[in-house]
């Protein structure tokens, strides 16, 4: 469970890193790497859910 606390934490924090890039500067290869961090993130959120069902 803290294996992936803690790999939803570095990547909402390279999510957060290329959302900005991508709205100060107009950045579109921050956009494609902001989806494909996005689609990560629902993998690993899916996996939290599966997991913390355990710890209820």
């Amino acid at each position: 469970m803290e294996q992936v606390v803690k790999e939803l934490n570095e990547l909402f924090a390279e999510f957060s890193k290329d959302v900005s890039s991508q709205v100060e500067n107009s950045n579109k290869a921050a956009g494609g790497r902001t989806r494909k961090t996005s689609l990560a993130i629902e993998k690993v959120l899916k996996v939290f859910r599966k997991t913390s069902y355990i710890f209820r």
